[in-house]
């Protein structure tokens, strides 16, 4: 285990698997990076006002304070698109061997619904994938 990418939007399980790979990065000397993806979705309003450019660079800005405090630098990456596919993108060109995401815990309907970001990089990524509760 050499680079940690942690999967951030600042939620409770997002801060959970934050501190996740703070404890891995520690006890096996590992590099992190942070992912903060804002979502683009097509259609007449591609960006949700609610969570826009300004509210990822504040969950990155979050995240990389509370690394900081722990002694972890990390690379930080903002990026748009969407976000299950962006994880698994940054995760296979920047070389991470081990992404870590909370888990919101969704039912099954949800998924349907919404959607899982966790579940599709389980599946899809490269990397070794741990989701956190």
């Amino acid at each position: 285990m050499k680079k940690i990418l942690v999967a951030y939007d600042g939620t409770e399980p997002a801060d959970h698997a934050l501190a996740t790979a703070i404890d891995l990065a520690k006890a096996f000397g590992a590099a992190i990076g942070v992912v903060s993806v804002v979502p683009v979705h097509p259609g007449r309003s591609p960006i949700d006002p609610w969570d826009d450019s300004a509210v990822h660079t504040q969950q990155l800005a979050k995240a990389q304070r509370i690394l900081t405090e722990a002694g972890i630098e990390p690379q930080l990456h903002k990026l748009g698109g969407d976000p299950a596919h962006v994880i698994e993108q940054i995760a296979d060109e920047d070389g991470y061997d081990v992404i870590v995401l909370g888990s919101r815990g969704l039912g099954p309907l949800g998924r349907v619904l919404q959607g899982s970001v966790s579940e599709h990089v389980a599946t899809h990524a490269k990397a070794t994938v741990l989701i956190t509760r």
